[in-house]
This record gives C-alpha cells, structure tokens and sequence, in this order.
C-alpha cells in the first residue's frame, strides 16, 4: 500500500532491531521498510553474509534509507547487544532450555513499559534460513513467539520483523479503533432521518409492500433498524428521497404541478 507522506512528522525512536548473519542484502533492506513503517530507525547487523553496504538493500528498502545508513555492523551477537538493558529474541520453534516466552502482543507492551523507563532495549532475529542458536537465546531476557498456524508458522524475515515492531507501535498509538470520514457532508439530523421513514413507510404501503397487516408494525421497526444501522449522511438521505422519487415517479408530479403553475416550461 502506498503511504509515504515526507510532509508529516516522523515517528521514530524504540527499541534497537539487531538481524544476525542476515544471508541477503534484499531482506535486509525490507527489514529496515518494515522497521521505518512502524518507527523503529536503529539497526544492527551481525556479519551480514553478502557485505555492508549492499545497494541491494538500498534498492529493496524503498525509502526508509536513514534506518540503513545508520546501522551499525558487528563481527558477534555478543558486541551488537552489550548496550542493551532488556532483550528480546525471537523464534518460531520450541528449545531444550528453559526460557520465558511471550506473544509479540505482550512483547509490545513490556517494550513500551521498559523504553519509558529509560531501558535499552532490543529484538534479535535470526539468520532468515535456520533462526537463532540456543546460544544467542541465552543471551535474552525473554522469548518471542508468534502464534500461527501450528502447521505452517514460518515467517521470513522481514514478516517477522513487522509482525512485532507492529505491536510495538500498536502499543503505544491512541488512533481511534473506528472512525467516519465525512468526505465533505455530515451525519443527518433525526428529524430528517424521521421523515425519510415516514416518507418510505407510506410509498410501501402504497404499493402494497405490507401485506400482512398485523405483522406491519415489526417489518417497520426492522427496516428502521436496517436503515440506521448505516448512519446516514445529509446527502445519502436526500439521494435516498431521489430513490423513491424516481421509483415512484412522485417527481413526475412535483415536474407537472409546476408546469400547471407556470413555475417551468418545457
């Protein structure tokens, strides 16, 4: 989806994305897109298997350049996180060592918990082919898992990358679960709305809709429900009276009774 807006005010900062012997420049490069999109801008590589930097990785990012021109690159896990304070890893499978794990959902939470407190903190992912060793898992604090379908949980690199730094940003952001975009009108006032029932209540009956009169009153209610269960706007509520204009050629009428008053001419 496309969404880049250089106008507006970024959103960076957060926890540091630490990618172990990431194996191509390409997933690199959507990393730091997945990263940037959800405002995380500090990167760090350990032996990045095709070199740094790779044009590659420039190519893929499309855009969020500033997060790959400053990572920093390391030659071991150990000296990419002996800054951090509170790490997280990531895995999608089960390990012979006890470890805590949590869901990227919680995960986000603590993050943003940790972060406000002033802790370094840091995600580590794998290398894209086998994931981390149980000696880089030992070096975090907690373990991420993300809950999938059990029969086919792989995420590549930049999926996983996204799936978290989402809950991270997810955590923190206030934006309203729904809204309602005008688009240049507003919502209709009830009395409006009243009339626009009343108004198709009467051509119904008119054309002989309620057949069965003493179910009359339960088909009204359950159209009104219909109805305002779509929040109608000024201008749907007066294209809906064009609908029953036009259905019932009440606007023939309205154009003749003018032209018998002189008001129009053909």
């Amino acid at each position: 989806m496309a969404g880049t807006d250089r106008t507006r005010e970024p959103l960076i900062g957060g926890p540091r994305v630490v990618l172990v012997e990431p194996q191509l420049g390409e997933n690199i490069g959507a990393v730091a897109r997945a990263m940037l999109n959800c405002g995380l801008n500090r990167m760090s590589l350990v032996k990045p298997r095709q070199g740094w930097p790779n044009q590659k990785a420039v190519t893929m990012a499309s855009g969020a350049t500033e997060v790959l021109d400053n990572a920093r690159v390391f030659e071991t896990t150990e000296e990419a996180v002996a800054g951090i304070t509170t790490l997280y890893a990531t895995t999608a499978r089960p390990r012979e060592i006890t470890v805590r794990v949590i869901t990227p959902r919680q995960a986000g939470a603590e993050m943003r918990a940790a972060h406000e407190r002033g802790d370094k903190v840091g995600l580590l992912f794998g290398p894209e082919r086998s994931g981390l060793t149980n000696d880089h898992i030992v070096l975090a604090d907690t373990v991420i898992s993300v809950p999938l379908n059990p029969a086919y949980s792989s995420l590549n690199l930049a999926q996983a990358v996204l799936v978290v730094a989402y809950e991270w940003f997810t955590a923190g952001d206030d934006t309203p679960v729904e809204t309602l975009e005008m688009s240049g009108t507003r919502l209709a006032e009830k009395h409006d709305v009243m009339e626009l029932f009343e108004r198709l209540e009467r051509e119904l009956d008119a054309g002989g809709f309620f057949r069965a009169p003493n179910l009359k009153k339960t088909v009204v209610r359950n159209l009104r429900a219909m109805l305002q269960r779509g929040r109608m706007t000024e201008q749907e509520v007066r294209t809906f009276h064009g609908m029953i204009s036009a259905l019932t050629r009440s606007w023939q009428d309205t154009q003749n009774a003018k032209r018998a008053r002189g008001e129009i001419e053909d």
